[in-house]
């Protein structure tokens, strides 16, 4: 039998969203709460700009 070695452990964007919020809740940073929350769902945006560029790039090159 094959073993799984499956993480389900706390991502680094998570840890850093913990702190910010921290940090953010006892008035030691004056950030937006945009910044603050920024480890949550800057890779999701940066995944999507990334298809959103690619996507017309890849539709050109492979169109007959």
């Amino acid at each position: 039998m094959s073993e799984k070695n499956t993480s389900n452990g706390i991502g680094l964007g998570t840890v850093l969203f913990l702190i910010f919020l921290i940090l953010k809740l006892t008035d030691n940073i004056d950030w937006s709460w945009w910044w603050v929350t920024a480890p949550l769902w800057m890779p999701v945006a940066l995944v999507l700009v990334i298809v959103i560029i690619a996507l017309p790039i890849l539709v050109f090159k492979y169109k007959k």
